[in-house]
């Protein structure tokens, strides 16, 4: 399992513009075979910040994925993200 997780930096004024040009990328993602989860949101308390997280069934779904993307172009002003690999999945409750 792949998971990619953490957040942008963007202007505050620009943060909403930026999540919804990402809107049309989201639903193709969520749809594509081996994309578990995909979310790119408007931080609660920053006004700044752009939380994104994926989770994929694998390196290769991620791949092939990225080969298709065609994620929007927009700026940033600074990003903090990783990629995490697990090998499993399980219930937290």
């Amino acid at each position: 399992m792949i998971i990619i997780a953490g957040y942008t930096l963007t202007e505050a004024h620009k943060r909403d513009a930026a999540v919804e040009a990402f809107a049309g990328m989201v639903e193709r993602a969520r749809k594509y075979d081996g994309c578990l989860d995909l979310s790119i949101s408007a931080d609660s308390v920053d006004p700044d910040r752009i939380n994104l997280f994926e989770c994929w069934r694998d390196q290769q779904s991620w791949n092939a994925w990225r080969k298709v993307a065609k994620s929007p172009k927009v700026k940033r002003r600074e990003t903090y993200v990783n990629l995490y690999r697990s090998d499993k999945a399980e219930k937290p409750f």
